[in-house]
Order: structure tokens, then C-alpha cells, then sequence
């Protein structure tokens, strides 16, 4: 199992606040053990520790009224989107109440003018580009689970667009947010840009629910391209692939998407989506613009790819040839799985300067193989991001022990690098033992500062980011 920060319980405290919050929300208040579990769930191998109840919420009203009676008797509080997330950022080391905010699910305004929209925190990305879809607008943040937004928002996600559209920290202009206290907060207008004060809205996000409960999201939108192209290619080798990568890159060629998959990854995705991809390192690609550009781009990709060995360039307009790609892209998880029945996969990821991928990437391969472990490499390598997915037996601790070695080793491995031990996932409690050998004692000291004023009883998601919050 990873490593575990357990705190202290205020079992008193979580009775009362329990019982004060049943008589006032009812049967939307629930303690079942299972549906308790689930909201704790995790996909990696931290251990799951569920909530003392769980409370459906509808309004920022009733998250303020439900803030200020767990602040009265010091009792935890954990927001809860979809549950995607992949660092264990909603389990409740110190027990406490999950926040479920899957009823607050209401688009609130949609401004086709100004490109942005206001949701509720609970609204899916896949349900938002549905009900954009006859506005000419979409939202480009695609980190491959249907994720709800403010979850997305709590943890800085990412995903297969982010090198053309960037992530949600591009993407949020504003946020609602309930503070440890009670109060809502503001952080911005819906201006595209600002130079007032503090820039609050980017202190939310990616603040894991320690800081503020989000209830309200205004959104950047972009407009849906004209026409898209995607485009496959095949390498001798994971070096050669990340190799185009960083050429595709330097030459400003405007790629949308730029995943990376490596044989192991391919072979997975052949038998899982039923496709016939060659079973070397793969680069998939998708480009954005008129009809014209969308061709031009995909061929400019394809000569550039030729300097480094590729094979089997292929490129098509066709949506459904397209979506059957990105579909197999996305359920890269579940493929890998079924390379190895029986044994779980331990998501992990990290980022470096596009300039190291190839070094940093072969690098992990060759460490897997030194330690006998089976990890299959997807990236969104356009901006330096990969995952590897080690498929580790858990009742074997031997195996476990050496697939913990390397989940480490890697994440060193990128700070040594001058990059990051995590692009996308967030620090929660799976990652938080780094956040100082990436960012030194000053700038960890600065955010266990900022906690502490903002929340001093550490009531809100404690036990993330921080190993010591208060």
C-alpha cells in the first residue's frame, strides 16, 4: 500500500455535526457504508478511507449553511465531483462529511459573444459540449474521464488538448467559492483579463478543495474548428517518437493533440477497441483549422516525422474514423488492464520540459525492465506530460515493494529534470511526500502559510498537499 497520512479523529465533534446536518437535510444526508466507500474511492493503491456521511448538495446556500456547522465543531469537509480522481484526493483520512455535488449539475448562462459560460460545479465536460453544441462553441479540456468540472478545476486538469488549448488554469475566468468560514468569495469578473489584486481564481485551482469550495465556474469557451484532421504514425522506437514530438513542437506546427503510445500501450488498444495498429511506439495526432490548413499541417507532421524513421503515416477528416481513434486513446487504461488479468494498474504521471521527454521516457522504460515491471507509457507529449501504468499483483508484496520503487524513482527522476512529479493528477495525498524536493522549503512553508490563514482549523480536505497543514 502507498504511504498514508492518518490523522487525528474528532469523533465528538463529527457526531454532533452529523446529527445537526441529518435533522436538517434528511434522507439527502445518507451513511451506508458502501456509498461512503465509493465516495473515498481511488483507482490507485492508497488505501481507501471513507467519509462519516455523505451529503447531496443543490445550492451554495446549503454549502455555506453545511461549512458553518462543521466549523462550529471542527469537522472535515470533502468535496466530491465524479470521484476520477487519481491521487486520493477524496479520502477522509480524519473522517468527516463528502460533499456530493452531482445535483449541482445546471448550465447557468451561456454568452456566445464573449465565448464563456457559467456552471455549476457539478456539470460533467462531456454535458457541457452537448449543450454547446448548436452554439458554434466547445470546451477543450479533455482529460479523457467524464469529470465533473469543479472537481477539474480543484485539481488543475489537463488531458489530450492541452497543447494547443491549454488546461483548466487557462480556461477558469472565475469562481464562486465557499470559504472555511462560511462566507462565498468572488475571485474575478467575467473580463477576459485583469490586474486587480491577488489573482485568486488561479489560487483555487488546483487547491484541491483545501482551500475553497468551489459552487460556481465561469469557463473560457472556444469555437469549434471547421475542420479537424487526426493523424497516426509509427516509430522504431519510444526515442524516436518523442524525438518528432519536440521537432513538431519547435516549429510551431499548431497541433490540437499529440499522444504518445508505446508498444505495450498499442497492443493493449488493438485487442481492447478491435484495431490493427502496428505494435511499435505510435504518435496520434489531431489538427485544427480550415480544410486546407488541417491537410497542410497533417502533411508538414508527416515529413517531419520521415527525418526519424516513421512508417505508416496515415492521416483522415472522416468524424468517425477520427472519434474510433480517440475513443481507443481514451480507454488506454482499461486496454492496458487486460494485458495483465488480475493485476491492478497504479496510474502514475509526470512532466518535464518538452526538451527531456525522450531522455526522461526511455529512461522509465528501461528502469521498468530493470525491476520486472510490466508499465505500459501513454503521454499527452505535446507538452512533456506522460503516464505510465504499472500492472502490479497486489497480493505479492515483492512486487509491489519494487513497483513502489519505481512510481518514486520516476518522480525524481522528473524534478532531477527540472520538471514536475505530477502534470495533471495533482498532489493529494499519493504525491505530497515530493511537493518539497520539487518546489524547496520556501514556497511548501508560503502554501502551509496561506492555509493557515485561510483555513486554521483544517477543516477543508485535510490531508492533501500538504503533509503538515496547520
Amino acid at each position: 500500500m502507498a504511504d498514508m497520512l492518518d490523522l487525528p479523529r474528532n469523533d465528538e465533534g463529527i457526531s454532533t455535526a452529523v446529527g445537526l446536518l441529518k435533522q436538517r437535510f434528511g434522507e439527502r444526508l445518507e451513511t451506508g457504508v458502501a456509498l461512503r466507500e465509493q465516495h473515498a474511492h481511488t483507482v490507485t493503491w492508497i488505501e481507501n478511507q471513507p467519509p462519516d456521511a455523505v451529503i447531496f448538495v443543490e445550492s451554495t446556500q446549503e454549502v455555506q449553511e453545511i461549512v458553518r456547522i462543521c466549523a462550529d465543531h471542527r469537522v472535515p469537509i470533502i468535496p466530491f465531483g465524479t470521484g476520477s480522481s487519481l491521487e486520493g484526493q477524496v479520502n477522509a483520512p480524519a473522517g468527516g462529511i463528502s460533499l456530493d455535488f452531482s445535483r449541482m449539475d445546471k448550465v447557468l448562462a451561456v454568452h456566445p459573444e464573449d465565448m464563456d459560460v457559467v456552471v455549476q460545479p457539478g456539470v460533467t465536460r462531456e454535458a457541457l459540449n452537448t449543450y454547446l453544441r448548436d452554439t458554434g462553441l466547445f470546451f477543450p479540456v479533455d482529460p479523457g474521464a467524464n469529470a465533473s468540472l469543479g472537481g477539474m478545476a480543484s485539481t488543475r486538469a489537463s488531458g489530450t488538448n492541452a497543447v494547443r488549448y491549454g488546461t483548466m488554469k487557462d480556461c477558469v475566468l472565475a469562481l464562486k467559492a465557499v470559504l472555511p468560514n462560511g462566507e462565498v468569495v468572488k475571485t474575478a469578473a467575467r473580463a477576459r483579463k485583469t490586474s486587480a489584486g491577488y489573482d485568486l481564481t488561479r489560487l483555487l485551482v488546483g487547491s484541491e478543495g483545501t482551500l475553497g469550495i468551489i459552487t460556481e465556474l465561469t469557463i473560457r469557451l472556444q469555437g469549434i474548428p471547421e475542420a479537424i484532421s487526426a493523424a497516426t504514425c509509427s516509430f522504431p522506437t519510444v526515442e524516436a517518437a518523442c524525438n518528432a514530438v519536440i521537432m513538431t513542437i519547435q516549429m510551431g506546427l499548431p497541433v490540437a493533440r499529440i499522444e504518445l503510445l508505446d508498444a505495450l500501450s498499442v497492443r493493449g488498444v488493438n485487442a481492447y477497441a478491435k484495431l490493427d495498429l502496428p505494435e511499435q511506439p505510435l504518435l496520434l495526432l489531431e489538427f485544427h483549422g480550415s480544410e486546407n490548413s488541417v491537410k497542410e499541417q497533417a502533411q508538414t507532421f508527416g515529413d517531419i516525422a520521415e527525418e526519424f524513421g516513421s512508417e505508416g503515416f496515415t492521416f483522415t477528416t472522416r468524424e468517425e474514423d477520427r472519434k474510433k481513434l480517440w475513443q481507443a486513446r481514451h480507454d488506454a487504461y482499461w486496454a492496458s488492464l487486460a494485458l495483465r488479468p488480475g493485476a491492478k494498474g497504479i496510474s502514475t504521471d509526470c512532466c518535464v520540459p518538452v526538451s527531456r521527454l525522450a531522455e526522461c521516457v526511455t529512461a522509465a522504460q528501461a528502469k521498468a525492465a530493470e525491476l520486472g515491471i510490466i508499465a505500459p507509457v501513454v503521454g499527452h507529449v505535446g507538452d512533456g506530460n506522460f503516464h505510465t501504468l504499472p500492472l502490479v499483483m497486489m497480493d505479492d508484496p515483492d512486487e509491489v515493494a519494487r513497483a513502489k520503487t519505481f512510481v518514486s524513482w520516476l518522480n525524481e527522476l522528473a524534478i532531477s529534470m527540472d520538471g514536475t512529479c505530477t502534470g495533471e493528477h495533482g498532489i493529494g495525498q499519493g504525491k505530497a511526500k515530493y511537493l518539497m524536493d520539487e518546489l524547496g522549503e520556501g514556497a511548501v512553508t508560503m502554501m502551509a502559510a496561506v492555509k493557515r490563514g485561510i483555513d486554521p482549523f483544517n477543516i477543508f480536505n485535510p490531508g492533501k498537499i500538504l503533509l503538515s497543514d496547520v
